[in-house]
């Protein structure tokens, strides 16, 4: 509905900024990816969203079109919320995002705070072939050791092991052997557990 919003920075914090734009102030929500892109004029542009809510009208800006689309794309996952979707862009780069999203590391998607392990999978599963063809990603070969050590994992898990424990120990082969199979990984991990 509203594309874009052109005009007098009047105020900025680190989670909002207030453009004048016409004789009216907007309050637009930002995350810490915009706020430090930010120009240092006072005469700003920012791409919008706007979030239509039975109890609120809540307006996001952004200074990067690419960042608008990131936080759209995060939006149409089911547990992630608008606030959540800021707060991702807020601690990671758009740009590592993507890589996560593309690589399956739900360990980076799941570091972000208000995100759990099934909302980071999910976020992966929904996602995934959406930012490989939108951004034309291949998914490279370390980008499959790591898909390899979350499988890994994932059965030792299911054998009994601590988790904490098979992770240092799968971390150390993966590092010695970046392409290891799911395989390779999971005997030379028995040997070691």
């Amino acid at each position: 509905m509203i594309a874009h919003i052109q005009g007098k920075l009047v105020e900025k914090s680190p989670t909002e900024v207030v453009i004048d734009c016409g004789g009216v102030g907007y309050q637009i929500h930002i995350s810490l990816h915009t706020y430090s892109l930010l120009p240092q004029s006072d005469f700003i542009k920012l791409y919008t969203y706007l979030q239509v809510k039975e109890d609120a009208h809540t307006l996001f800006g952004f200074v990067e079109k690419s960042e608008r689309e990131i936080f759209k794309m995060l939006l149409s996952v089911s547990g992630i919320g608008a606030s959540i979707a800021r707060t991702m862009l807020s601690s990671l780069e758009p740009k590592q995002i993507i890589q996560a999203l593309a690589s399956g590391d739900v360990g980076l998607i799941q570091s972000v705070k208000g995100i759990g392990g099934k909302t980071a999978q999910r976020a992966i599963l929904d996602l995934k072939e959406k930012v490989l063809k939108l951004y034309d990603l291949d998914e490279v070969s370390t980008l499959a050791s790591n898909t390899n050590k979350e499988e890994a994992l994932s059965a030792l898990e299911v054998l009994g092991f601590n988790k904490k424990l098979a992770e240092k120990v799968v971390d150390k082969i993966v590092l010695q052997d970046a392409s290891a199979s799911v395989e390779a990984i999971i005997k030379q991990a028995l040997k070691n557990l």
